[in-house]
């Protein structure tokens, strides 16, 4: 059984940083990339960031420049740092991880609970 636990939301004024965190944990065998996600009322989730085992990242053109997404491998744990934070990244923010369980099984999805990120203009 996998778990990820995300922690780091809350309220900010616009401008200002917040760092989430998601932790993986249970019995992995291997990571192949780890994914911010966020959806705010009434729209679709879209794609925040990505980082895969090899190190690329990838990030939503709304976001570049100002968010960053980071993984400590020994910790199964993925970060995302947010600075100049805008009212329009008021979202709730899930992280998703793809995995393997064991040697030769396909890749799987796991996803986080979800923390509301708020920001005040």
């Amino acid at each position: 059984q996998v778990q990820l636990v995300e922690s780091g939301g809350g309220l900010v004024q616009a401008g200002g940083s917040l760092r989430l965190s998601c932790a993986a944990s249970g019995s992995i065998f291997s990571i192949h990339a780890m994914t911010w996600y966020r959806q705010a009322p009434g729209q679709q989730r879209e794609l925040v960031a990505r980082r895969t085992s090899g190190g690329s990242t990838n990030y939503a053109d709304s976001v570049k420049g100002r968010f960053t997404i980071s993984r400590d491998n020994a910790k199964n744990t993925v970060y995302m740092q947010m600075n100049s934070l805008k009212p329009e990244d008021t979202a709730v923010y899930y992280c998703g991880i793809t995995l393997r369980l064991y040697y030769n099984d396909p890749l799987r999805d796991y996803w986080g609970q979800g923390t509301q990120v708020t920001v005040s203009s």
